[in-house]
């Protein structure tokens, strides 16, 4: 539903999250846990396909749309190319920033599925509960959206690297796909197993950019094409048009993350970056286009 909401509001692609279920599926969900989307518990890694397929995904969405018709305040964000191009990150949670990544993903609290409701919790304050929308595989999406996409490894192991590929080669996509991680090893080995394949800058790679951003020193054979950033983090700016300028040297592109505010979107544009990643596609779509 994500999806398809983001590309009605003018995305031409998607970014969404993957992980590997038990029995080795990538499958598409932010978080490594089922607790805060579904009605689930206990980790992605320790549940086969089949039974991420059969939780109700939607069950902790509620109903509390805007003045203007916009989807629920826990919608996931939407991406957004230059030029008004939309790229929309549709996955079960919000964005997550590079210092909220745990250090193991996966959990080991006990299983289990939630049942009933309570008086404060009545189905009509959830819309979303009981309409068979489970956690999808990434074969699922690719054959349903045949869009560009940017897709994230959520772990850092190398079976996720190479079961994604294997994803993308099946179907054809891998002409359409740049894979971000904040893990270098994952990229790895994506970037060895497929050397056709777009990605993004690993942490280490993005921080020595930056640091040869500053000295003007070019970036001479990078693996990675593109960088996923946000504008700042803690206290290091990031993208500036120094920056871009910089990448856009070395032929890389910047894509930022998470810009919500008009004038913050229309300032990074007019820097020159390929995409902005924001929570308010509606937002976005109309600072991309008044800046094209």
């Amino acid at each position: 539903m994500a999806f398809d909401h983001g590309l009605a509001l003018g995305a031409d692609g998607l970014e969404l999250d993957v992980h590997l279920s038990r029995d080795g599926v990538v499958v598409v969900h932010h978080d490594p846990t089922l607790e805060r989307t579904t009605n689930a518990r206990g980790a992605i890694r320790l549940k086969t396909a089949a039974e991420l397929a059969g939780i109700d995904a939607g069950y902790r969405f509620v109903a509390t749309p805007d003045a203007g018709g916009r989807l629920p305040a826990n919608q996931p964000p939407l991406k957004l190319r230059r030029s008004a191009e939309a790229l929309a990150q549709a996955e079960a949670g919000s964005h997550t920033h590079a210092d909220e990544i745990p250090a193991e993903a996966g959990s080991h609290k006990e299983d289990g599925v939630a049942s009933g409701f309570s008086r404060k919790d009545q189905p009509s304050e959830f819309p979303y509960r009981g309409q068979g929308i489970g956690v999808p595989t990434l074969r699922e999406v690719l054959a349903r959206y045949p869009v560009p996409l940017i897709i994230e490894l959520k772990t850092p192991e190398a079976a996720l690297a190479r079961a994604t590929v294997d994803e993308l080669r099946a179907a054809d996509a891998v002409g359409r796909v740049a894979l971000g991680s904040f893990y270098g090893r994952g990229l790895h080995a994506a970037r060895a197993y497929e050397p056709r394949i777009a990605t993004g800058a690993a942490r280490e790679e993005t921080r020595w950019a930056l640091y040869k951003s500053w000295v003007h020193w070019p970036i001479r054979r990078p693996a990675f094409r593109e960088f996923q950033v946000p504008e700042r983090s803690g206290r290091t700016t990031i993208v500036t048009p120094r920056f871009v300028r910089h990448a856009h040297r070395a032929g890389l592109a910047v894509k930022v993350w998470t810009v919500d505010a008009h004038e913050d979107i229309a300032r990074l544009l007019s820097w020159g970056v390929d995409a902005i990643i924001s929570d308010r596609p509606d937002v976005a779509v109309a600072a991309g286009g008044a800046e094209s």
